[in-house]
């Protein structure tokens, strides 16, 4: 009686480890070519897998894709979500200088994370009504935070109250994205520090009354 459901737990703990490598493969060709230029063949072969398996776990390139912005939110979520709530007792200014922080940090080591929604946004935004939702969804979360640190701070008479704190966070987040697509380009070219360092710069001068941040 014991043996069943231990070989079921095994399948089950096996199917989940080829779902992970699955959507790890997808975040990372989806980041380099895009999603309209990859193919369900493009992915099996980069995880050495049949196409028919594949499919048994994804039936469409949507599902796939959809996914893969599920698991790469929750992977956002795990890296800021507990530090981002241990820095609530902080001033605006210091939450933000935090978060922008951590945000370069992250995406220097996780450029294709950048990199997958920068190029599904400008991709799906014409041509998959589903998958730009699920992409809007998850930023406008990120976009909420950001805002609400800027309202906090001009509360706290620390950023300047002309500034639209939504606006603003959109610009945030369309500036970061942007950044790590450039930098794709210009690689050889350009360092990331430089160019992280610099649109903080031009944030922090709109934003900040007393002086840039950090």
């Amino acid at each position: 009686m014991g043996k069943e459901p231990a070989k079921r737990e095994i399948k089950q703990e096996r199917a989940a480890r080829t779902r992970v490598e699955i959507l790890e493969a997808a975040i990372t060709l989806f980041a380099r070519r895009g999603y309209l230029s990859t193919t369900m063949s493009d992915l099996a072969k980069a995880i050495r897998m049949t196409p028919g398996a594949l499919y048994w776990h994804f039936p469409t390139k949507e599902d796939l894709l959809l996914a893969a912005i599920e698991e790469l939110h929750n992977r956002y979520l795990m890296e800021f979500a507990p530090l981002l709530a241990e820095r609530r007792v902080l001033s605006g200014r210091e939450q933000l200088v935090f978060v922008v922080s951590r945000t370069s940090q992250f995406l220097r080591y996780h450029r294709e994370y950048g990199i997958f929604f920068g190029m599904l946004s400008a991709e799906s935004a014409e041509s998959n009504d589903r998958v730009a939702e699920a992409l809007r969804e998850k930023i406008s979360l990120y976009v909420a935070v950001l805002a609400g640190m800027i309202r906090y701070g001009q509360k706290r008479q620390e950023f300047r109250q002309e500034v639209d704190p939504l606006h603003m966070a959109h610009t945030m987040m369309g500036g970061y994205l942007g950044i790590l697509l450039h930098h794709n380009l210009f690689r050889s070219a350009v360092s990331y520090d430089p160019l992280m360092a610099s649109l903080d710069q031009i944030l922090s001068g709109g934003l900040h009354v007393r002086g840039p941040l950090g």
